[in-house]
């Protein structure tokens, strides 16, 4: 499949991306290329093959939840830029 100019600068306003007419061609072969190796995948026989969630069968193994000591509180703070009495200080961001 070949994109044409007109999608990979459709594709380019979506990602808020400026690009040169140099840019334009490069990323139309490149996005051209992918598109071609996704639908190859198309012809593969999968009739066959299971639906799966995970691509393995083992699940990570847990450990058991056991209170353990950890920093104070100085020293978990000791790095801080800034610091309110008890805690890292971080600016405001909603009003």
């Amino acid at each position: 499949m070949s994109l044409t100019l007109e999608e990979v600068r459709h594709v380019a306003e979506l990602a808020r991306l400026s690009l040169s007419a140099g840019e334009e061609q490069l990323y139309r072969g490149q996005l051209s290329a992918i598109l071609d190796a996704v639908g190859a995948l198309r012809d593969l026989p999968t009739g066959d093959v299971l639906a799966t969630s995970h691509a393995t069968e083992s699940t990570a193994p847990l450990r058991q939840d056991l209170v353990q000591p950890s920093l104070d509180l100085e020293e978990g703070l000791a790095n801080a830029p800034a610091r309110g009495e008890a805690s890292f200080a971080v600016p405001k961001i909603l009003e």
